[in-house]
């Protein structure tokens, strides 16, 4: 039950409902984006570019956001991200209003929204210590990845619903309203209650190529880089996959994504519950995910895959439960910002180059193929942390 200790803290609680809203709204807006998407064009390629856009903002702006966030209140940060995320969703409803809506309007919205958002994941994971403070700070972390879970056991299923009945514009303004609802929480949380971070030391500071030089730190680091690139494109491969390998529809996409998370919420609480989290218990983590990968993999019908998505979804709320906590017990305080800003980098900067390559897989192949070779990459990724990360970490 000290799992739980994090969710009786009302900052922490604010934050996480904020999170939990704010993520809900997002899946309304991915799938209806995935399907407007796919129905315009039957190409994966064409649905990588919507991750492209989302995420190569990342790799521009991922490192000068942990930097920001290490010199700006996170709170701040991320009501100013809120407000301008709900604008550009809105946008966003209205140009998928069309009978024919313009692809690169839709890409240069999404550019414009990963942009904000980029600040906005980093400043989110920065604003957990401050929180809870570091004697609740791993159960915190991996407590906050279930925020994404939680969204996505009722996300999709809903947003399916409401792009079938209401079409994608609607889908778009619930994402709108759910970016003002986030921010609305932070702005309740009261500044008094927060513990304030160490101020950066200008006579010994942490810089983040001091991050990448430390053995543990950068093999939490490749690990993540590898995993990402070819086994967490889910946005796009479960819906490829069930979409165009076993010609479900827009229920069946958001039923897989709703079973996957409820796995991935008790995933992220049997991370949370761990008494001590470091790099090596990637070694567990890893295995795990890439044995439910590969098992989704083997479920020739889409009956089996949807039996199987819940085994999927414990092994990636496991993974990200374990590497969010061990990346943050492993940064000062005062450097959090800038360690996780590369952990965001490792997690989301690489989604567009593994969306155009497990793009490409899928269409010469099969969505199955591409979740077997995840499944490969993360058990590579087992063997190089029991080699490379120090058995004393």
């Amino acid at each position: 039950m000290g799992a739980f200790g994090p969710l009786r803290e009302r900052g922490f609680a604010l934050y996480f409902s904020g999170q939990v809203a704010s993520n809900t709204g997002t899946w309304f807006q991915n799938l209806a984006l995935q399907l407007v998407v796919l129905e315009s064009t039957g190409s994966a390629q064409a649905l990588s570019g919507v991750t492209v856009a989302q995420f190569l903002p990342l790799l521009v702006f991922g490192v000068p956001a942990g930097r920001l966030a290490d010199r700006m209140r996170p709170r701040t940060i991320l009501v100013i991200t809120s407000a301008l995320a709900a604008a550009v969703a809105a946008a966003l409803a209205l140009v998928v209003a069309g009978d024919e809506p313009n692809l690169w309007y839709i890409y240069a919205l999404i550019a414009v929204l990963g942009t904000v958002q980029a600040f906005d994941r980093v400043a989110a994971q920065a604003i957990i210590f401050e929180l809870v403070g570091r004697a609740k700070l791993t159960s915190a972390v991996s407590i906050s990845t279930i925020a994404f879970a939680a969204a996505r056991s009722i996300g999709p299923g809903l947003a399916g619903l409401t792009f079938q009945a209401l079409g994608a514009p609607i889908c778009m303004l619930l994402n709108a309203a759910s970016f003002l609802l986030a921010g609305l929480s932070v702005l309740l949380i009261r500044p008094s209650s927060m513990h304030p971070r160490p101020a950066r030391s200008p006579h010994a500071p942490v810089r983040s190529i001091d991050f990448l030089r430390d053995r543990s730190i950068s093999t939490l680091l490749i690990a993540s880089v590898v995993i990402a690139l070819l086994a967490l494109n889910f946005g796009l491969v479960l819906t490829a996959t069930v979409n165009l390998s076993y010609g479900g529809d827009a229920t069946s996409v958001g039923a897989v994504h709703a079973l996957n998370a409820i796995g991935a919420i008790i995933g992220g609480f049997i991370a949370a519950a761990l008494p001590r989290v470091n790099v090596r218990s990637l070694i567990l983590a890893t295995s795990a995910l890439g044995t439910a990968l590969i098992l989704n993999a083997a479920a020739p019908t889409l009956s089996l895959f949807l039996l199987a998505a819940p085994v999927l979804g414990l092994g990636i709320g496991y993974y990200h439960g374990v590497l969010n906590a061990a990346a943050q017990s492993s940064a000062p305080p005062q450097a959090i910002g800038r360690l996780m800003s590369l952990v965001t980098l490792g997690n989301y900067g690489m989604a567009p180059f593994g969306a155009l390559l497990m793009g490409w897989v899928i269409d010469a192949s099969s969505g199955r193929v591409s979740l077997f070779v995840g499944g490969l990459a993360a058990l590579a990724c087992t063997l190089l942390v029991a080699i490379r990360a120090p058995k004393g970490d």
